[in-house]
């Protein structure tokens, strides 16, 4: 079966009844099975016998009844961690620990050769050395296929903010998945190609982060038991988001690195599989379905937008996609200035591991360490273009998408859209351009301090301070000024000790919203007339 009518074969699959689909689970067409469920090797190239993984669908059936989108009418039952031993012991794990890496093995294809030969490369552009593991089209079709019972298919829909930016905006939705992260569609893919004995010993992460949330969740839903361990210093609701997704969680150590150096230490005594988010072709292809929705849901697509950072997983799987189906769409990444992981690891050639973030929530996985080579060479060979933006950028890009979206998302969300705030992408006016927003899990205390941060940038909230005397009379003129211009009073304050000016002086300092920065303007020139000494507070 060529790419066409693999492309029309699984478009006809999903309009498909639910039903329909269960029924043929077991006798779909050969060709997806030939590449979803390929044998896999250890690392030490010891082939592994062909193991009969049950589809997705399949493992989503309960006696309960049917499941879509990875939802039930009933819980599953909490997990009983029988197998689990000694899980507070204060000793380290001293060695190697053996773990299941995935590496496909299939026919000897070149990826997207076709497509390759169409892309100009950069001369600032590093391109990385070979590596066995890179995807093909196939395989994020089958991925596509495998998980489409359990994820969302989030909808990409023009937005308001275009008319703004002066180009055509699509927003590809992909915070409200169920977890509010794209991690799992590699996630699910992932835990769906896992040996079936490997799936009864259950499996184990130790971080934070969105791919361990995932995992709780769907690991959860596929019956496979799973273990997060977490530092005590983790927020306490992402411990408890964790449990209700049906995940053991253990607090550990007070950073990461003792979390991760306990959770290899079970794995290796307990027989669980330790995951961490790399890139292997299983987990790419995964996270690069998002890319063939995106060309479904826009025709006449011009460039697509998506974050990047040392976790560009999203990047270079999509990339893969898009380009193959048109190498005229201009793929184009976005990370923090302050935190250029993944420049400086195209421009080193191998992955940059002194660029990352200490523990800053704000940023998440845009500021993680590089994890791997193929989604460097991946990124340095299919990416058009990569970008930095400020912290500032970022911020108002999230007020923009809370105003006219009413979506509230985290850095990793909105630093997409953070790059068309900037003005970094001038050739992109008058396009049609989709954008990625990824991520919506930011805690509510952040996002307060991120929402009331971003209004200063934005020139809504300011704060002024002036002298007027302490006469009765004086502070109600002051009131009908801003009355008049049509200010919102939000704080105001009076300071009559520590007044340095003359005597019987009351110095007023007050907070106020305003539309933009034009009524803004306005309201310190009518402020200035009246009192000559106002002191506007810098941001």
């Amino acid at each position: 079966m060529n790419f066409a009518a693999q492309f029309l074969y699984s478009r006809v699959l999903k309009n498909r009844s639910p039903r329909e689909r269960f029924r043929e689970d077991e006798d779909y067409d050969p060709f997806w099975q030939s590449y979803a469920e390929q044998p896999f090797s250890k690392k030490d190239d010891n082939k592994i016998k062909k193991q009969d993984v049950p589809g997705l669908c399949d493992l989503h059936r309960c006696k309960d009844g049917l499941m879509r989108n990875g939802l039930i009418a009933q819980k599953p039952p909490s997990i009983n961690p029988e197998r689990l031993k000694d899980f507070g012991e204060e000793d380290y794990l001293n060695g190697d620990v053996k773990t299941w890496e995935m590496k496909i093995v299939s026919r000897n294809e070149e990826l997207l050769t076709d497509t390759l030969s169409h892309i100009p490369q950069s001369s600032s552009t590093t391109i990385l050395s070979s590596c066995n593991k890179l995807i093909r089209f196939e395989d994020i079709s089958a991925a596509a296929f495998k998980i489409q019972c359990g994820v969302q298919k989030t909808p990409c829909m023009y937005s308001r903010l275009s008319k703004q930016y002066g180009m055509d905006i699509y927003l590809k939705k992909e915070y409200l998945q169920y977890t509010g992260s794209v991690k799992e569609r590699g996630v699910l893919y992932l835990l769906t190609t896992l040996p079936q004995d490997q799936q009864r010993k259950g499996v184990i992460v130790a971080s934070d982060s969105n791919f361990s949330m995932a995992v709780a969740y769907h690991a959860s839903e596929l019956r496979i038991p799973v273990f997060v361990i977490m530092s005590t210093s983790t927020s306490p609701v992402r411990v408890k988001m964790c449990r209700e997704y049906g995940a053991m969680v253990i607090s550990y150590g007070t950073t990461a690195k003792d979390s991760q150096i306990h959770a290899r230490r079970l794995a290796q005594e307990n027989g669980y599989l330790y995951l961490e988010e790399e890139d292997s072709a299983v987990y790419l292809s995964g996270l690069g379905t998002v890319g063939l929705e995106v060309y479904e849901q826009v025709p006449k697509l011009d460039a697509v937008i998506f974050p990047a950072g040392g976790h560009c997983g999203l990047l270079a799987g999509s990339a893969a996609t898009l380009k193959y189906l048109n190498p005229h769409i201009s793929v184009i990444g976005v990370e923090s200035e302050s935190f250029p992981v993944l420049q400086h690891s195209l421009k080193a050639g191998h992955p940059a591991e002194d660029q990352a973030c200490n523990n800053h929530h704000f940023y998440g996985d845009v500021s993680g360490v590089c994890f791997g080579s193929n989604s460097l060479q991946l990124t340095g060979k299919l990416v058009d273009k990569v970008v930095a933006v400020r912290e500032e950028d970022i911020l108002i890009s999230m007020l923009r998408l809370l105003e006219y979206e009413r979506a509230t998302v985290d850095a990793e969300g909105a630093i997409g859209l953070a790059a068309l705030v900037a003005g970094k992408l001038p050739e992109l006016k008058g396009k049609r351009v989709a954008v990625v927003i990824c991520s919506g899990n930011l805690e509510l205390h952040l996002l307060q301090q991120c929402i009331a941060r971003a209004l200063t940038l934005d020139n809504t909230v300011c704060r002024f301070s002036l002298v007027i005397s302490d006469c009765p009379g004086d502070m109600s003129k002051l009131l009908e000024i801003l009355a008049r211009e049509e200010a919102r009073v939000l704080d105001i304050k009076q300071e009559r000790t520590f007044v340095t000016s003359e005597l019987f002086t009351v110095e007023v300092i007050c907070t106020v919203e305003t539309r933009d920065k034009i009524h803004t303007a306005q309201l310190r020139n009518a402020l200035l007339e009246r009192y000559p000494t106002t002191t506007w507070t810098q941001r």
